[in-house]
């Protein structure tokens, strides 16, 4: 397994990280999954990827308890990323977010039980709280690496300016934010502010929700979260999939498959990129480590430049009441 450092001063981990959302919102889907899951992390570490990112809120902390399960005998081969900091009800959905220093120590409270370590290596805000100052809920994560509760701090779809503050109260070890050949945004601005700082990119939606892997069978159900994505309203999504069509005929050329073209431009963007994959399947551990080793020529990345340029995907990433959250 490659490894990429994780901020100027951050330890070297896994060139890729394995992504533990899995959208299970309920015990019993949990207990239905719960022996393929534990399959995927288990494989996942044998095969060298010890970057595992996590959020308290996914599956109402029933990602962080499968986790803990697994790494119970073999902490010392893992780096688990937690993002903190979002309201959800029952269901799994997001009401808001609390970025007050009161929640986020009360958060890593929790996160460290269901974890069953000392210690979190990566804790940051999944979210930049609009009604806290940045400063004040970096200075709880501060005060928790200072108590020996968290290693490093991250944070996660930040704007530059957000940033540079944060990076005045602590040295901000990793950025997670969306970045992928749909989505490139991040290279106006807050690409080159991070690596000006020493932070780490850490792209998500690596394959814009499903979309870049050109697997999707439409119509998508009825209670599928990406119904009220825009790049997924009709059309957008009948633009959008000449796209990935494109995509699929360029990868034949390589011997690949879409995502991993997609993955695999993503690691030529800098040694300082470290995408998050989500896995639910033994299987796809495989196929994302075979990206890593897929070159391009400078013609071939030059052409994919071209093609993927922002705003060559129709429709904003996310709905309007979600774009204020988000970095831009």
């Amino acid at each position: 397994m490659q490894k990429r450092k994780l901020g100027k001063d951050g330890p070297e981990v896994s060139a890729i990280s394995i992504g533990t959302s899995w959208g299970i919102n309920s015990l019993t889907e949990w207990y239905q999954s719960k022996k393929q899951l534990i399959k995927t992390l288990q494989l996942a570490i044998d095969s060298g990827i010890n970057f595992i990112n996590t959020a308290d809120f996914y599956g109402c902390g029933i990602s962080e308890l499968t986790i803990g399960e697994v790494i119970k005998e073999r902490r010392k081969d893992v780096f688990i990323s937690v993002k903190t900091g979002a309201v959800i009800n029952p269901n799994g959905h997001l009401k808001g977010l609390d970025g007050s220093p009161k929640a986020i120590k009360n958060y890593c409270a929790y996160s460290l039980k269901r974890l069953g370590v000392d210690e979190i290596d990566l804790y940051q805000p999944c979210r930049i709280d609009p009604e806290v100052p940045i400063e004040e809920t970096v200075g709880a994560i501060k005060d928790l690496i200072a108590e020996g509760k968290v290693k490093y701090l991250g944070l996660s779809e930040a704007n530059a300016e957000q940033l540079i503050r944060a990076n005045k109260i602590h040295k901000v070890s990793a950025l997670e934010i969306e970045y992928s050949l749909a989505t490139r945004f991040v290279e106006y601005e807050i690409l080159q502010v991070a690596r000006n700082l020493g932070t780490a990119i850490v792209p998500y939606s690596v394959f814009s929700y499903g979309l870049l892997t050109g697997k999707i069978k439409f119509p998508l159900l009825k209670n599928d979260f990406r119904n009220i994505l825009p790049r997924f309203e009709n059309v957008n999504l009948k633009h959008n999939l000449k796209m990935v069509e494109w995509l699929k005929k360029f990868a034949e050329t390589k011997n690949a498959s879409a995502s991993q073209i997609a993955l695999a431009w993503l690691l030529n963007q800098g040694t300082d990129i470290i995408p998050i994959i989500g896995m639910t399947k033994p299987e796809r551990i495989k196929e994302n480590i075979e990206a890593l080793q897929i070159n391009f020529t400078k013609s071939e990345l030059q052409l994919l430049d071209k093609t993927f340029t922002e705003g060559a995907f129709k429709g904003e990433r996310y709905p309007p009441a979600f774009l204020s959250w988000a970095a831009s």
